[in-house]
Protein backbone atom coordinates (compact mmCIF):
# COMPACT_ATOMS: atom_id res chain seq x y z
CA UNK A 1 0.00 0.00 0.00
CA UNK A 2 1.42 3.45 -0.87
CA UNK A 3 2.72 5.55 1.97
CA UNK A 4 0.62 8.63 2.61
CA UNK A 5 2.05 12.10 2.78
CA UNK A 6 -0.12 15.15 3.48
CA UNK A 7 1.49 18.19 1.82
CA UNK A 8 1.14 20.99 4.30
CA UNK A 9 1.39 23.89 1.83
CA UNK A 10 -1.23 22.61 -0.62
CA UNK A 11 -4.59 24.33 -0.17
CA UNK A 12 -7.34 21.74 -0.46
CA UNK A 13 -11.04 22.57 -0.23
CA UNK A 14 -14.32 20.83 -0.88
CA UNK A 15 -13.49 17.57 0.90
CA UNK A 16 -10.22 16.85 -0.93
CA UNK A 17 -10.96 18.45 -4.33
CA UNK A 18 -7.94 20.35 -5.65
CA UNK A 19 -9.13 23.56 -7.29
CA UNK A 20 -5.99 25.20 -8.66
CA UNK A 21 -3.33 23.38 -10.71
CA UNK A 22 -1.03 26.40 -10.90
CA UNK A 23 -1.06 26.79 -7.10
CA UNK A 24 -0.18 23.13 -6.65
CA UNK A 25 2.78 23.43 -9.03
CA UNK A 26 3.94 26.69 -7.49
CA UNK A 27 3.79 25.25 -3.96
CA UNK A 28 6.05 22.39 -4.97
CA UNK A 29 3.62 19.48 -4.98
CA UNK A 30 4.50 18.72 -8.58
CA UNK A 31 8.08 19.91 -8.35
CA UNK A 32 7.78 23.35 -9.92
CA UNK A 33 8.22 24.29 -13.56
CA UNK A 34 9.38 20.85 -14.63
CA UNK A 35 5.87 19.45 -14.22
CA UNK A 36 4.31 22.05 -16.43
CA UNK A 37 6.08 20.65 -19.44
CA UNK A 38 4.86 17.17 -18.60
CA UNK A 39 1.20 18.14 -18.38
CA UNK A 40 0.73 18.74 -22.06
CA UNK A 41 3.16 16.29 -23.63
CA UNK A 42 4.93 13.25 -22.14
CA UNK A 43 2.32 12.51 -19.48
CA UNK A 44 -0.42 11.91 -22.05
CA UNK A 45 1.66 9.09 -23.55
CA UNK A 46 2.11 7.21 -20.27
CA UNK A 47 -0.42 4.77 -18.87
CA UNK A 48 -1.40 5.76 -15.32
CA UNK A 49 -1.96 2.19 -14.13
CA UNK A 50 1.45 1.11 -15.40
CA UNK A 51 3.11 4.08 -13.72
CA UNK A 52 1.43 3.30 -10.37
CA UNK A 53 2.56 -0.35 -10.56
CA UNK A 54 6.18 0.54 -11.37
CA UNK A 55 6.32 3.32 -8.76
CA UNK A 56 4.89 1.14 -5.96
CA UNK A 57 6.95 1.68 -2.82
CA UNK A 58 9.34 4.17 -4.43
CA UNK A 59 7.45 7.45 -3.88
CA UNK A 60 5.25 8.91 -1.16
CA UNK A 61 1.83 9.52 -2.70
CA UNK A 62 0.11 12.79 -1.58
CA UNK A 63 -2.93 11.89 0.50
CA UNK A 64 -5.32 13.89 -1.71
CA UNK A 65 -4.50 11.44 -4.54
CA UNK A 66 -5.62 8.47 -2.44
CA UNK A 67 -9.13 7.03 -2.64
CA UNK A 68 -10.56 6.91 0.94
CA UNK A 69 -12.19 3.56 0.17
CA UNK A 70 -9.35 1.50 -1.35
CA UNK A 71 -6.41 3.62 -0.08
CA UNK A 72 -4.89 3.33 -3.58
CA UNK A 73 -4.05 6.22 -5.93
CA UNK A 74 -7.06 7.28 -8.02
CA UNK A 75 -7.10 6.77 -11.77
CA UNK A 76 -10.57 8.20 -12.42
CA UNK A 77 -11.51 10.52 -9.53
CA UNK A 78 -15.15 11.57 -9.20
CA UNK A 79 -16.80 13.86 -6.64
CA UNK A 80 -20.08 13.31 -4.75
CA UNK A 81 -22.56 16.01 -3.87
CA UNK A 82 -20.96 16.17 -0.40
CA UNK A 83 -17.69 17.37 -1.97
CA UNK A 84 -15.80 14.15 -1.19
CA UNK A 85 -13.74 12.59 -4.02
CA UNK A 86 -13.37 8.84 -4.69
CA UNK A 87 -12.16 6.47 -7.37
CA UNK A 88 -15.13 5.97 -9.72
CA UNK A 89 -15.24 2.16 -9.55
CA UNK A 90 -15.05 2.16 -5.74
CA UNK A 91 -17.86 4.65 -5.14
CA UNK A 92 -20.05 3.01 -7.78
CA UNK A 93 -19.63 -0.31 -6.00
CA UNK A 94 -20.57 1.40 -2.71
CA UNK A 95 -23.73 2.87 -4.24
CA UNK A 96 -24.65 -0.39 -5.99
CA UNK A 97 -24.73 -2.08 -2.58
CA UNK A 98 -27.67 0.15 -1.62
CA UNK A 99 -25.78 2.72 0.46
CA UNK A 100 -27.15 6.25 0.29
CA UNK A 101 -24.50 7.92 2.42
CA UNK A 102 -21.04 9.37 1.82
CA UNK A 103 -18.47 6.74 2.97
CA UNK A 104 -16.19 9.36 4.56
CA UNK A 105 -18.62 11.77 6.25
CA UNK A 106 -21.63 9.42 6.46
CA UNK A 107 -23.80 12.34 5.28
CA UNK A 108 -27.01 11.33 3.54
CA UNK A 109 -26.77 11.86 -0.21
CA UNK A 110 -29.41 14.16 -1.67
CA UNK A 111 -28.06 13.37 -5.15
CA UNK A 112 -26.29 10.14 -6.13
CA UNK A 113 -24.78 11.53 -9.35
CA UNK A 114 -20.99 11.66 -9.52
CA UNK A 115 -19.00 14.43 -11.20
CA UNK A 116 -15.60 13.74 -12.86
CA UNK A 117 -12.89 15.67 -11.03
CA UNK A 118 -10.81 16.59 -14.07
CA UNK A 119 -8.53 18.97 -12.19
CA UNK A 120 -7.51 16.28 -9.70
CA UNK A 121 -7.17 13.72 -12.50
CA UNK A 122 -4.84 16.12 -14.31
CA UNK A 123 -2.77 16.66 -11.16
CA UNK A 124 -2.46 12.94 -10.45
CA UNK A 125 -1.34 12.22 -14.01
CA UNK A 126 1.21 15.03 -13.96
CA UNK A 127 2.61 13.94 -10.57
CA UNK A 128 2.84 10.30 -11.66
CA UNK A 129 4.54 11.26 -14.91
CA UNK A 130 7.12 13.35 -13.11
CA UNK A 131 7.92 10.60 -10.59
CA UNK A 132 8.00 7.95 -13.33
CA UNK A 133 10.39 9.90 -15.54
CA UNK A 134 12.58 10.72 -12.55
CA UNK A 135 12.74 7.00 -11.71
CA UNK A 136 13.63 6.17 -15.32
CA UNK A 137 16.36 8.78 -15.27
CA UNK A 138 17.80 7.28 -12.09
CA UNK A 139 17.76 3.86 -13.75
CA UNK A 140 19.64 5.23 -16.73
CA UNK A 141 22.15 6.82 -14.36
CA UNK A 142 22.68 3.40 -12.71
CA UNK A 143 23.29 1.89 -16.13
CA UNK A 144 25.90 4.57 -16.81
CA UNK A 145 27.65 3.86 -13.51
CA UNK A 146 27.71 0.14 -14.32
CA UNK A 147 29.23 0.84 -17.74
CA UNK A 148 31.94 3.02 -16.17
CA UNK A 149 32.78 0.39 -13.55
CA UNK A 150 32.96 -2.40 -16.12
CA UNK A 151 35.26 -0.24 -18.25
CA UNK A 152 37.40 0.39 -15.16
CA UNK A 153 37.60 -3.36 -14.48
CA UNK A 154 38.99 -3.92 -17.96
CA UNK A 155 41.90 -1.59 -17.22
CA UNK A 156 42.42 -1.57 -13.44
CA UNK A 157 44.57 -3.93 -11.37
CA UNK A 158 45.34 -4.34 -7.70
CA UNK A 159 43.45 -2.13 -5.24
CA UNK A 160 41.66 -0.06 -7.93
CA UNK A 161 40.19 -3.30 -9.33
CA UNK A 162 38.98 -4.38 -5.87
CA UNK A 163 37.45 -0.93 -5.31
CA UNK A 164 35.61 -1.11 -8.66
CA UNK A 165 34.30 -4.60 -7.80
CA UNK A 166 33.05 -3.42 -4.40
CA UNK A 167 31.20 -0.47 -6.01
CA UNK A 168 29.72 -2.74 -8.67
CA UNK A 169 28.65 -5.19 -5.97
CA UNK A 170 26.77 -2.42 -4.14
CA UNK A 171 24.93 -1.40 -7.31
CA UNK A 172 24.05 -4.97 -8.24
CA UNK A 173 22.86 -5.70 -4.71
CA UNK A 174 20.42 -2.77 -4.60
CA UNK A 175 19.31 -2.01 -8.17
CA UNK A 176 17.52 -4.25 -10.63
CA UNK A 177 18.66 -1.92 -13.41
CA UNK A 178 22.29 -2.56 -12.42
CA UNK A 179 21.82 -6.34 -12.62
CA UNK A 180 20.24 -5.94 -16.05
CA UNK A 181 23.07 -3.68 -17.21
CA UNK A 182 25.75 -6.18 -16.13
CA UNK A 183 23.89 -9.12 -17.67
CA UNK A 184 23.38 -7.26 -20.96
CA UNK A 185 25.27 -9.23 -23.63
CA UNK A 186 26.26 -5.99 -25.36
CA UNK A 187 28.66 -4.84 -22.65
CA UNK A 188 30.06 -8.30 -21.86
CA UNK A 189 29.63 -7.87 -18.10
CA UNK A 190 29.31 -11.52 -17.06
CA UNK A 191 32.15 -12.78 -19.32
CA UNK A 192 34.36 -9.98 -17.96
CA UNK A 193 33.63 -10.95 -14.34
CA UNK A 194 34.14 -14.62 -15.18
CA UNK A 195 37.52 -13.83 -16.71
CA UNK A 196 38.70 -12.50 -13.33
CA UNK A 197 38.47 -16.01 -11.84
CA UNK A 198 41.37 -18.36 -12.37
CA UNK A 199 44.45 -20.00 -10.86
CA UNK A 200 46.06 -16.66 -10.02
CA UNK A 201 42.95 -14.99 -8.59
CA UNK A 202 43.43 -13.57 -5.11
CA UNK A 203 40.73 -14.17 -2.52
CA UNK A 204 40.16 -10.40 -2.31
CA UNK A 205 39.23 -10.26 -6.00
CA UNK A 206 37.54 -13.67 -6.18
CA UNK A 207 35.25 -13.08 -3.21
CA UNK A 208 33.98 -9.81 -4.74
CA UNK A 209 33.44 -11.42 -8.14
CA UNK A 210 31.45 -14.31 -6.64
CA UNK A 211 29.32 -11.94 -4.52
CA UNK A 212 28.32 -10.17 -7.76
CA UNK A 213 27.77 -13.31 -9.85
CA UNK A 214 25.27 -14.86 -7.42
CA UNK A 215 22.99 -11.84 -7.94
CA UNK A 216 23.01 -12.08 -11.74
CA UNK A 217 20.86 -14.19 -14.10
CA UNK A 218 23.35 -16.73 -15.45
CA UNK A 219 22.41 -18.42 -18.71
CA UNK A 220 23.68 -21.84 -19.76
CA UNK A 221 26.66 -20.34 -21.60
CA UNK A 222 27.74 -18.35 -18.54
CA UNK A 223 27.42 -21.43 -16.32
CA UNK A 224 29.45 -23.52 -18.76
CA UNK A 225 32.14 -20.84 -18.76
CA UNK A 226 32.29 -20.72 -14.95
CA UNK A 227 32.58 -24.52 -14.75
CA UNK A 228 35.92 -24.50 -16.52
CA UNK A 229 38.44 -26.33 -14.27
CA UNK A 230 40.54 -23.25 -13.43
CA UNK A 231 37.49 -21.11 -12.54
CA UNK A 232 35.58 -23.70 -10.51
CA UNK A 233 38.78 -24.62 -8.67
CA UNK A 234 39.18 -20.99 -7.67
CA UNK A 235 35.63 -20.95 -6.30
CA UNK A 236 36.16 -24.23 -4.41
CA UNK A 237 39.40 -22.90 -2.89
CA UNK A 238 37.52 -19.90 -1.51
CA UNK A 239 34.78 -22.24 -0.28
CA UNK A 240 37.40 -23.89 1.91
CA UNK A 241 39.61 -20.96 2.92
CA UNK A 242 37.55 -17.76 2.62
CA UNK A 243 35.69 -15.77 5.25
CA UNK A 244 32.29 -17.05 6.41
CA UNK A 245 30.44 -14.73 4.00
CA UNK A 246 32.72 -15.75 1.14
CA UNK A 247 32.19 -19.45 1.88
CA UNK A 248 28.40 -19.04 1.83
CA UNK A 249 28.54 -16.97 -1.38
CA UNK A 250 30.76 -19.61 -3.03
CA UNK A 251 28.29 -22.31 -1.98
CA UNK A 252 25.46 -20.26 -3.51
CA UNK A 253 27.48 -19.89 -6.71
CA UNK A 254 28.13 -23.64 -6.89
CA UNK A 255 24.43 -24.28 -6.29
CA UNK A 256 23.60 -22.01 -9.25
CA UNK A 257 26.09 -23.82 -11.47
CA UNK A 258 24.74 -27.24 -10.50
CA UNK A 259 21.24 -26.17 -11.54
CA UNK A 260 22.43 -26.42 -15.16
CA UNK A 261 21.99 -29.50 -17.28
CA UNK A 262 25.61 -30.44 -17.82
CA UNK A 263 27.62 -30.68 -14.61
CA UNK A 264 31.18 -31.84 -15.09
CA UNK A 265 31.96 -35.17 -13.38
CA UNK A 266 35.29 -33.85 -12.08
CA UNK A 267 33.39 -31.18 -10.12
CA UNK A 268 31.12 -33.73 -8.48
CA UNK A 269 34.07 -35.95 -7.57
CA UNK A 270 36.14 -33.13 -6.06
CA UNK A 271 37.27 -34.10 -2.56
CA UNK A 272 37.95 -30.44 -1.84
CA UNK A 273 34.36 -29.52 -2.73
CA UNK A 274 32.89 -32.23 -0.49
CA UNK A 275 35.18 -31.26 2.40
CA UNK A 276 34.24 -27.59 2.04
CA UNK A 277 30.52 -28.34 1.97
CA UNK A 278 30.75 -30.53 5.07
CA UNK A 279 32.58 -27.72 6.91
CA UNK A 280 29.74 -25.32 6.11
CA UNK A 281 27.13 -27.86 7.23
CA UNK A 282 28.97 -28.33 10.55
CA UNK A 283 29.08 -24.57 11.30
CA UNK A 284 26.06 -24.16 13.59
CA UNK A 285 26.48 -20.36 13.74
CA UNK A 286 25.29 -19.85 10.17
CA UNK A 287 21.94 -21.57 9.36
CA UNK A 288 21.88 -20.18 5.80
CA UNK A 289 25.13 -21.95 5.01
CA UNK A 290 23.88 -25.23 6.52
CA UNK A 291 20.81 -25.24 4.30
CA UNK A 292 22.77 -24.43 1.12
CA UNK A 293 25.49 -26.99 1.91
CA UNK A 294 22.98 -29.78 2.52
CA UNK A 295 21.06 -29.03 -0.66
CA UNK A 296 24.24 -29.15 -2.73
CA UNK A 297 25.20 -32.47 -1.12
CA UNK A 298 21.73 -33.78 -1.95
CA UNK A 299 22.22 -32.74 -5.58
CA UNK A 300 25.62 -34.44 -5.68
CA UNK A 301 24.06 -37.61 -4.21
CA UNK A 302 21.64 -37.80 -7.12
CA UNK A 303 24.48 -38.17 -9.67
CA UNK A 304 25.14 -41.86 -9.21
CA UNK A 305 26.60 -44.57 -7.03
CA UNK A 306 30.23 -43.65 -7.71
CA UNK A 307 29.80 -40.15 -6.30
CA UNK A 308 27.88 -41.48 -3.29
CA UNK A 309 30.74 -43.90 -2.61
CA UNK A 310 33.16 -40.98 -2.62
CA UNK A 311 30.97 -39.11 -0.12
CA UNK A 312 31.08 -42.13 2.19
CA UNK A 313 34.86 -42.27 1.94
CA UNK A 314 35.28 -38.61 2.96
CA UNK A 315 33.29 -39.31 6.15
CA UNK A 316 29.95 -37.72 5.23
CA UNK A 317 27.89 -40.46 6.90
CA UNK A 318 29.39 -40.16 10.37
CA UNK A 319 29.51 -36.34 10.30
CA UNK A 320 25.89 -35.97 9.21
CA UNK A 321 24.66 -38.63 11.66
CA UNK A 322 26.29 -36.82 14.58
CA UNK A 323 24.73 -33.49 13.52
CA UNK A 324 21.13 -34.75 13.22
CA UNK A 325 19.90 -33.37 16.60
CA UNK A 326 21.17 -29.88 15.72
CA UNK A 327 19.39 -29.47 12.36
CA UNK A 328 16.19 -27.53 11.86
CA UNK A 329 13.22 -29.59 10.66
CA UNK A 330 13.75 -28.46 7.06
CA UNK A 331 17.46 -29.28 7.10
CA UNK A 332 16.81 -32.55 8.92
CA UNK A 333 14.65 -33.83 6.06
CA UNK A 334 17.44 -33.10 3.57
CA UNK A 335 20.13 -34.63 5.80
CA UNK A 336 18.09 -37.82 6.29
CA UNK A 337 17.55 -38.13 2.55
CA UNK A 338 21.32 -37.90 2.00
CA UNK A 339 22.06 -40.43 4.75
CA UNK A 340 19.38 -42.82 3.49
CA UNK A 341 20.89 -42.80 0.00
CA UNK A 342 24.44 -43.21 1.33
CA UNK A 343 23.46 -46.05 3.68
CA UNK A 344 21.96 -47.95 0.73
CA UNK A 345 25.57 -48.72 -0.20
CA UNK A 346 27.29 -51.52 1.75
CA UNK A 347 30.12 -49.18 2.79
CA UNK A 348 27.51 -46.56 3.76
CA UNK A 349 25.64 -48.88 6.12
CA UNK A 350 28.96 -49.94 7.67
CA UNK A 351 29.90 -46.29 8.23
CA UNK A 352 26.52 -45.72 9.86
CA UNK A 353 27.03 -48.75 12.13
CA UNK A 354 30.47 -47.50 13.16
CA UNK A 355 29.15 -44.07 14.20
CA UNK A 356 28.44 -44.24 17.94
CA UNK A 357 25.74 -41.53 17.81
CA UNK A 358 23.94 -42.77 14.71
CA UNK A 359 21.50 -45.23 16.35
CA UNK A 360 20.52 -43.00 19.34
CA UNK A 361 20.03 -39.99 17.05
CA UNK A 362 17.93 -41.95 14.57
CA UNK A 363 15.75 -43.36 17.35
CA UNK A 364 15.08 -39.83 18.67
CA UNK A 365 13.80 -38.75 15.26
CA UNK A 366 11.06 -41.41 15.11
CA UNK A 367 7.59 -39.79 15.39
CA UNK A 368 9.18 -36.40 16.07
CA UNK A 369 9.18 -34.50 12.75
CA UNK A 370 7.25 -36.01 9.85
CA UNK A 371 6.25 -39.37 8.44
CA UNK A 372 8.92 -38.99 5.75
CA UNK A 373 11.61 -38.49 8.41
CA UNK A 374 10.31 -41.48 10.37
CA UNK A 375 10.36 -43.62 7.23
CA UNK A 376 13.96 -42.69 6.40
CA UNK A 377 15.13 -43.21 9.99
CA UNK A 378 13.46 -46.64 10.09
CA UNK A 379 15.09 -47.55 6.79
CA UNK A 380 18.53 -46.78 8.18
CA UNK A 381 17.89 -48.49 11.51
CA UNK A 382 16.77 -51.59 9.63
CA UNK A 383 19.95 -51.48 7.51
CA UNK A 384 22.34 -51.36 10.48
CA UNK A 385 20.39 -53.86 12.62
CA UNK A 386 20.25 -56.27 9.69
CA UNK A 387 23.97 -55.77 9.09
CA UNK A 388 25.03 -56.47 12.69
CA UNK A 389 22.03 -57.63 14.78
CA UNK A 390 24.08 -58.79 17.76
CA UNK A 391 25.76 -55.40 18.06
CA UNK A 392 23.18 -52.88 16.80
CA UNK A 393 19.87 -54.37 18.01
CA UNK A 394 20.78 -54.14 21.75
CA UNK A 395 22.09 -50.61 21.19
CA UNK A 396 18.80 -49.66 19.54
CA UNK A 397 16.76 -51.21 22.33
CA UNK A 398 18.81 -49.37 24.95
CA UNK A 399 18.12 -46.12 23.06
CA UNK A 400 14.34 -46.70 23.40
CA UNK A 401 13.59 -48.10 19.94
CA UNK A 402 10.95 -50.62 21.06
CA UNK A 403 8.62 -48.02 22.59
CA UNK A 404 8.99 -45.81 19.52
CA UNK A 405 8.17 -48.71 17.20
CA UNK A 406 5.01 -49.48 19.16
CA UNK A 407 4.00 -45.82 18.78
CA UNK A 408 4.48 -46.06 15.01
CA UNK A 409 2.43 -49.27 14.85
CA UNK A 410 -0.41 -47.69 16.85
CA UNK A 411 -0.35 -44.40 14.92
CA UNK A 412 -2.10 -43.36 11.72
CA UNK A 413 1.01 -43.90 9.61
CA UNK A 414 0.95 -45.73 6.30
CA UNK A 415 0.60 -49.55 6.31
CA UNK A 416 4.07 -49.98 4.82
CA UNK A 417 5.60 -47.95 7.65
CA UNK A 418 3.75 -50.04 10.26
CA UNK A 419 4.91 -53.22 8.54
CA UNK A 420 8.55 -52.09 8.57
CA UNK A 421 8.20 -51.17 12.29
CA UNK A 422 6.82 -54.62 13.12
CA UNK A 423 9.62 -56.32 11.22
CA UNK A 424 12.27 -54.23 12.99
CA UNK A 425 10.68 -54.90 16.37
CA UNK A 426 10.76 -58.63 15.63
CA UNK A 427 14.39 -58.43 14.50
CA UNK A 428 15.43 -56.67 17.70
CA UNK A 429 13.64 -59.20 19.91
CA UNK A 430 15.25 -62.35 18.44
CA UNK A 431 17.98 -62.56 21.07
CA UNK A 432 15.55 -62.32 24.02
CA UNK A 433 12.75 -64.29 25.61
CA UNK A 434 9.42 -62.46 25.64
CA UNK A 435 9.64 -61.73 29.37
CA UNK A 436 13.25 -60.56 29.20
CA UNK A 437 12.49 -58.40 26.14
CA UNK A 438 9.57 -56.67 27.84
CA UNK A 439 11.61 -56.21 30.99
CA UNK A 440 14.65 -54.88 29.18
CA UNK A 441 12.62 -52.46 27.09
CA UNK A 442 10.50 -51.32 30.07
CA UNK A 443 7.36 -51.92 28.02
CA UNK A 444 5.04 -53.19 30.78
CA UNK A 445 3.17 -49.89 31.13
CA UNK A 446 2.98 -49.43 27.34
CA UNK A 447 1.53 -52.91 26.81
CA UNK A 448 -0.95 -52.53 29.64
Amino acid sequence: MPQLQQPGSWNVVGGGQVLDLETAVKDGILGGGGAGALVGSTEEKLDMKKMIEELAGTSDVPSVFICPISLDPMLDPVTLCTGQTYERSNIQKWLSMGHRTCPTTMQELWDDDVTPNRTLHHLIRAWLSQCYLRMKKRSEDVGGQVAELLDSLRRAKGKPRIHALKELGKLVGFHTAARKAVADAGNGGIPLLSSLLGPFTTHAVGSEVVSILINLPLDSEAKENLMQPAKISSIIDMLNDGTVDTKINCARCIQLLMSGRNVRSEILSSLSLLAGLLRIVKDKRHPAGISIGLNILKTICSHGQQVRGLMVRVGAVGQLAELLPHFSHECLEVALQILDELSSLPEGSRALKDCAQAIPNLVKILMRVSETCTQRALSMLWAVCKLAPDECAPAAIDAGLAAKLLLVIQSGCSPSLKQRSAELLKLCSLNYTATLFISKCKLSRTIQ
